[in-house]
């Protein structure tokens, strides 16, 4: 087993430091010349986190401006959180004991830092306002996806919780809302093969061995739209949302299926109608029955 390169600088802000590696050669005098170029920062920046000492080695000693280049090696970096626009909605802590955490994120905001969303993110809120260095997400739920995640106190406890969504061992609840057809018969399980090629955003059914499975339910009915729940067998990138659109019922608030819609960063209206409603498991550590669901609810769409 590979062993694992542990950063030698303390987490900032409750984001970890980022770890780069140098390429094997290069016509850069010095780190720091490196450091400008790479980074999306301006050269001012570099200058000050060099001068702050929140670069590293693998060894902890730190990079000054005046550091040679070092081909083939590895940095570590202290980022700050960049100014994000808020996401204005809380996240509400259901439980938490000594091993787990697990918490009701609202729509539109991240599980983890990715992209352009670092700060505004469920782990780095929670990290800061509970003073959990050491927190981590078993299991992600999509940024535009309300409800349930768990996650581990303390990184003793990361793997045996990471393993049971790993293995499935996991029973999951979802609730959408979205069109109703009176022609589809439910229930029904629908089963396929789902693609997401990195970098793109949408992804795609496709012929082959099948690799996500979900059983719709129909709850509810209210004028054209109705309530849906969806038990997932396995959890595929977008795996509810492909599915859906598939049956020809989108989910309600859906940027990407069938098609994608451009939303400004601001613009917290009009949300994915999923919620992540239950999740239910045997704890690998106490051996406790644990069952969780969601305080949220969907809104239906207005007429």
């Amino acid at each position: 087993m590979r062993r694992k390169l542990r950063s030698p600088l303390p987490q900032r802000d409750g984001l970890d430091a980022a770890r780069m590696r140098t390429p094997d050669t290069g016509a850069w005098a010095t780190m720091r010349d490196h450091l400008v170029d790479r980074l999306p920062i301006p050269s001012g920046e570099v200058d000050r986190m060099l001068r702050e000492q929140r670069v590293a080695r693998l060894d902890g000693t730190f990079v000054d401006a005046a550091t040679p280049f070092e081909p083939g090696s590895f940095l570590w970096i202290q980022r700050e959180l960049p100014a994000e626009t808020p996401v204005p909605f809380e996240l509400d802590v259901l439980h938490r004991d000594e091993h787990l955490l697990v918490v009701d994120k609202p729509h539109f905001l991240a599980t983890t830092p990715r992209g352009g969303h670092v700060a505004e993110t469920a782990l780095i809120r929670l990290r800061r306002a509970l003073e959990l260095p050491e927190l981590s997400p078993a299991h992600r739920l999509d940024r535009m996806t309300a409800g349930l995640v768990l996650f581990t106190v303390h990184e003793a406890a990361r793997r045996e919780y990471q393993l049971l969504f790993q293995n499935r061992l996991v029973h999951k609840e979802y609730e959408a809302i979205a069109r109703h057809d009176p022609s589809l018969s439910l229930p029904t399980v629908v089963r396929s093969r789902i693609v997401k090629e990195r970098g793109v955003l949408q992804a795609h059914e496709v012929s082959g061995p099948v690799n996500a499975e979900t059983r719709v339910e129909i709850v509810e009915r209210r004028e054209d739209a109705a309530r849906y729940r969806l038990l997932p067998e396995t959890g595929r990138t977008h795996q509810l949302r492909v599915h859906l659109a598939s049956l020809g019922v989108p989910i309600i608030g859906d940027d990407l299926y069938p098609r994608v819609r451009d939303r400004a960063a601001d613009d917290f209206t009009d949300p994915l109608r999923l919620l992540a409603k239950a999740l239910v498991f045997t704890d690998p550590i106490t051996g406790a029955q644990r069952r969780f669901e969601s305080r949220r609810t969907l809104s239906w769409p207005s007429a």
